[in-house]
């Protein structure tokens, strides 16, 4: 008996569409408006939905978890349906066309086009992918080095849409960034150069990355903000009141991402009107668990003790930033332990990528206080060095405190 996996449906043409290992075979489906909502229920089911040639050559479906039959295949789509009647997303039929396939990408064929690399949430993805199809303005928070710049660009690769990149944060000068220059030369005289951000605003579709938000002068906030503005959406090339303004096109959406909290120095509190323009979606560091996962798909070839290793490291410096009375000021981020991870890709010691990646991280001074002292301590729990000392015993410096 042939397997499938049910994965879309395609109204132009009338046709389920069922993924093999090999490939995709296509298979006509009756052309009655019942039969064609029932499919693409069944379809919006398809994570519990596998279909079948069954020995007499015709198609067959079962559903694989939640059915008192165990999933014994069934040969009608209906018997299926009542069968499954209360675990799928039933789609009312006079919700619109367009509504429907949204609400179907939404929540089932867009799972499929998150990246195994990138570690967000089921629900966050999903929220990410209806804010950009519904062209609402997101913010990325979450610390550094956890993701927020991979998911933007993995949403601009799952929806096929013109990307338009800027980092606020390099940018020295707002004005010309995000509207142009004026130049003069004499043959035309003074000449207006419109930015790559107001060709930007008017490709319809498009999604606009704003990186580095918390660190773009304020200049471009106040630039921005009817630009962000639901009611208005238009940018002012000048400040005179005649002067020319742009509307963002249709369907346009804007990512932005930033940094929030007292360790980013560098960073600006972003306003709450502007904060007010956005949906935020934050993304949260990695548990100890999801950081060997990705390590794993990035350095198959490494032992797995070494990459549980230092999974164990970073997360535990993970849980310590998230104590009542934490002793080291911030975390490794994912960014600084896939470079870690690296080094002994090459041959590096744990310990030795630990001394470039993670020291220089945290403060010396303190000398058995230090944080350096104490990521040591951590770092040297997971490290063999060949010998049963501890080179920092957290028991011997409590003593001597005491």
């Amino acid at each position: 008996m042939n397997q499938f996996i049910l994965v879309a449906y395609r109204d132009d043409n009338k046709e389920i569409i069922l993924r093999t290992k090999s490939g995709k075979t296509t298979f006509n489906v009756p052309k009655d408006p019942d039969s064609l909502r029932k499919i693409k229920q069944a379809i919006s089911f398809k994570q519990n939905v596998k279909a079948y040639i069954g020995d007499d050559g015709k198609l067959a479906y079962s559903a694989t978890k939640g059915l008192p039959d165990g999933g014994n295949p069934r040969s009608t789509l209906g018997d299926l349906l009542m069968a499954t009647a209360t675990d799928y997303m039933e789609i009312p039929p006079e919700v619109p066309t367009e509504q429907a396939e949204l609400m179907s990408f939404v929540h089932t064929e867009c799972a499929d086009l998150k990246p195994d690399l990138l570690m967000m949430g089921p629900l966050n993805w999903k929220y990410l992918v209806r804010s950009a199809m519904r062209g609402k303005n997101i913010m990325m928070t979450g610390p550094a080095g956890c993701g927020k710049t991979m998911a933007a660009k993995s949403l601009v690769n799952a929806l096929e849409r013109p990307e338009f990149y800027f980092n606020l944060g390099a940018t020295q000068d707002p004005r010309s960034t995000l509207i142009g220059n004026t130049h003069f030369n004499k043959e035309e005289g003074t000449v207006f150069a419109e930015s790559e951000f107001v060709k930007a605003i008017q490709t319809e579709n498009a999604v606009i990355l704003l990186d580095e938000l918390s660190r773009a002068h304020p200049e471009a906030w106040n630039i921005l903000m009817s630009v962000l503005d639901s009611g208005q959406r238009y940018l002012r090339i000048d400040e005179a009141i005649d002067s020319k303004t742009v509307n963002v096109a249709k369907g346009v959406c804007f990512i932005a991402t930033a940094n929030i909290g007292n360790e980013y120095t560098s960073t600006r509190v972003i306003d709450r009107a502007m904060l007010d323009r956005f949906t935020i979606i934050e993304m949260d560091m990695l548990t100890a668990e999801e950081e060997k996962s990705l390590l794993a798909m990035l350095y198959p070839k490494l032992s797995k003790e070494n990459i549980s290793n230092i999974a164990e490291i970073v997360g535990a410096t993970r849980i310590e930033v998230m104590t009542d009375n934490p002793r080291l000021s911030t975390a490794i981020s994912t960014r600084a332990s896939v470079e870690l991870t690296s080094l002994v890709y090459d041959g590096f010691t744990v310990e030795e990528a630990a001394q470039v990646i993670i020291y220089p991280q945290y403060d010396a001074a303190g000398g058995v206080d230090s944080e350096r002292t104490f990521i040591k301590q951590i770092v040297q729990k997971y490290c063999d060095d060949g010998t049963d000392e501890n080179l920092f015993n957290v028991d011997e410096i409590e003593d001597a405190e005491v």
